[in-house]
Order: C-alpha cells, then sequence, then structure tokens
C-alpha cells in the first residue's frame, strides 16, 4: 500500500479584504503555518505520496516569505511531493515555480501537456500537466490515455470534472473513462467530492482552510491508499483551524439574544460566523448592532444580519384617514413596485423607522 495525501487551494497570501488589515495579515500568516502543520501530519501518519493540485499560491506573484516558507515545509516532508500549478498560480518564467529552488523531493509539472514520472520502486507512475496562463479551455486530459503496461497510474491536474463552462481544464466524464488512471486528483472546487467513471476515480479535496462566507463548515483534504492492484482507500481529513458559518435564527416570540443563545454551539472561538436574525419582531427590530456588541468577544469575527418582518401587518393602516396611513398607503405602492427582495427589504424598514417617528419612539433605545 502507498499512503498518500491530497490537497489543492490553499490560495497562499489572499487578501481577505473582508477583515481589518490587522487580522488579514494575521490570516495570511496562518496560511503559512498551516503549510508546517501539515509537514507534521506528513511525517507522522507516515504519508510517503503528497499531491498539490494547484492555487497553492492566490496569483502568480506570492510574497517572497510565503514561496521560501512552502519550500521549507515541503522539505520537511518525508515522501515524494507533486504540484500541478492551477489557474491562480500558473507556470510562467517569472513565476515562483520556475524562479525557486525546490528541495529534491518536490517535482512540479511544468509543461500545458500531460507528462509522465515513474517511480520504479512504487510500480507507479505520475502524470500531470500545469496551467501556463490564467485560463485553460481545452481538457488537460483530452485524449490521454496511460499504457496498459502493468504500472499503477495516477493523474495530477487543476480542473473542473462535468464544469457548466470551459474556462478551466474542463474535464468530460468521457475523458475520465477513457484515461487508464486508477485515480486523478483535482484542485479547483473548494468544495470536497468526487465522481467515478470507467475504472478511475477523481477527487476533488476542497481548500484546506475557508476564506468567507462562500466557503463554509469543515475544510481539509483527503486522504488514501493505493493497493498494488490500483485499488484505493479514501477518506477526507477536517485540517481548518478556523470555520466560517452561517447560522439562521427565527426570533420569533423571544428578544433575538434568547433566541441565538439557544441555538449556538458552544465552541465558536476560532470562528467566523455570520448570524441572520429571521422570523418577527416588534416595530423596533432586533436591534443587529447591540447584539453583535453583546456576543462578538466569543468569535473570531462576527457580523449579525437583520432580515426580521414586523410582527403586526405593517400595511394595515394604509387606508386610514391619517398621517400614518398616507405614509403607508404611499409606502406600499413602492414596495409593491420592488424588482426584487432587496428593495422589498429596503422599503420594509422604512416603514419600520417611519412608524417609530410616528410613534416618537427611539428605535435604538
Amino acid at each position: 500500500m502507498i499512503p498518500f495525501l491530497h490537497a489543492a487551494d490553499f490560495h497562499l497570501d489572499s487578501a481577505f479584504r473582508a477583515l481589518p488589515p490587522q487580522e488579514a495579515a494575521a490570516r495570511r500568516r496562518e496560511g503559512r503555518e498551516l503549510l508546517f502543520r501539515l509537514a507534521d501530519y506528513v511525517n507522522e501518519h507516515e504519508i510517503r505520496l503528497v499531491l498539490l493540485a494547484g492555487d497553492v499560491f492566490d496569483s502568480p506573484s506570492p510574497y517572497r516569505e510565503t514561496v521560501e516558507q512552502l519550500a521549507e515545509a515541503l522539505a520537511r516532508m518525508e515522501a515524494m511531493v507533486f504540484i500541478a500549478p492551477g489557474n491562480h498560480d500558473w507556470y510562467g518564467p517569472a513565476s515562483p515555480w520556475a524562479v525557486q529552488e525546490w528541495p529534491e523531493n518536490v517535482y512540479i509539472f511544468t509543461r500545458n501537456a500531460m507528462t509522465a514520472v515513474e517511480i520504479p520502486d512504487w510500480n507507479l507512475v505520475v502524470h500531470g500537466a500545469a496551467f501556463t496562463g490564467p485560463e485553460q479551455t481545452q481538457s488537460l486530459l483530452a485524449g490521454f490515455a496511460a499504457p496498459p503496461d502493468g504500472h499503477i497510474h495516477i493523474g495530477l491536474l487543476h480542473g473542473e470534472a462535468e464544469p457548466s463552462e470551459d474556462r478551466y481544464n474542463p474535464i468530460r466524464r468521457e475523458d475520465l473513462a477513457s484515461s487508464g488512471l486508477a485515480y486523478l486528483a483535482l484542485g479547483h472546487i473548494h468544495k470536497s467530492g468526487a465522481v467515478s467513471a470507467g475504472k478511475t476515480v477523481c477527487v476533488w479535496p476542497g481548500c484546506p482552510e475557508g476564506r468567507g462566507f462562500d466557503e463554509l463548515g469543515e475544510k481539509g483534504f483527503a486522504e488514501g491508499a493505493i493497493a498494488p492492484d490500483g485499488k484505493l482507500t479514501m477518506t477526507f481529513v477536517p485540517f481548518a483551524r478556523r470555520r466560517y458559518e452561517v447560522l439562521e435564527v427565527d426570533v420569533t416570540g423571544r428578544s433575538p439574544r434568547e433566541a441565538v443563545e439557544a441555538v449556538l454551539p458552544a465552541e465558536t472561538g476560532m470562528d467566523s460566523y455570520r448570524i441572520v436574525l429571521t422570523g418577527e419582531t416588534g416595530a423596533r427590530g432586533a436591534d443587529p448592532k447591540a447584539l453583535e456588541t453583546a456576543l462578538s468577544g466569543r468569535f473570531y469575527a462576527l457580523e449579525v444580519r437583520d432580515q426580521t418582518r414586523i410582527a403586526e401587518d405593517v400595511w394595515a393602516r394604509a387606508g386610514e384617514n391619517s398621517l400614518r396611513g398616507l405614509f403607508l398607503q404611499n409606502l406600499r405602492m413602492q414596495w409593491q413596485k420592488a424588482a426584487s427582495d432587496q428593495e422589498r427589504e429596503l422599503f420594509m424598514q422604512a416603514a419600520r423607522f417611519g412608524l417609530a417617528a410616528l410613534d416618537r419612539r427611539d428605535l435604538d433605545g
């Protein structure tokens, strides 16, 4: 059995624009630390083969410090490491893949065509290719077929299986089925998944760390083993230090704080949360800023969004002969003409503030 690890989409040196500058810099440092945590995992679990399927860097020109720390971390791995550059860190004459001196245990695919590297001691052949620009509209696997020579053949590429658009190495099911590969290690999609075609198992592990609220939940890498007959055993290993989570909370009939506390997990201090308040509230609303202030120390980062609606039928008095009725009648006409849920939400907020003003209430009180 050959124990291996398959990871992708580290996106080292991501900007983290949604975070304040100090926290963004801290997240970039954590990305570099992740490399050394991964090296420790490889050695502790006696992994012998590491497959990195592209977008290791977030751009073709990362910080020099990041490149050097990647090289140092890879050198620590007591394993053979193969890398297939992707659309963010594509291979070119000025890219870090070309100018950095990489450790002897590291092989980087540099051609925009499938290249084979044989490992005789393992009866294994690793095939891979590189993005040489930010897009790859033709499948790098099209027309490829591993020879039936008794070796175990595996592939390493950045790309998408059965994609909706042809921009990032679009790999078709028929290409997989005719490839002759026992395993195809893919990158690019940030949520883990797998597909099989013919005798080929194709896996994308997702990203090892989420970077925003479009990358929720557990993140990590794929770990497996290849038997002498090419059969695979696979598992997903959660590895992220921090997670992004979106929590929807119905506050109907309770104070927002009480409703959130009832469903909030115990351990959230390392994670970034977006809490979305739904359901019905009084005319004052849910006061999301006050809730953020009350809970902020329990998260790495927190934002609270108020998507509640006024409990009473807000338009019920639109027909009465009063300033309130005239205000609601005019607002209802605009609400009915709204082109989107977002616009309707704005008119609902206008109703909330307007009613507070008419009742001489402090909306934040």
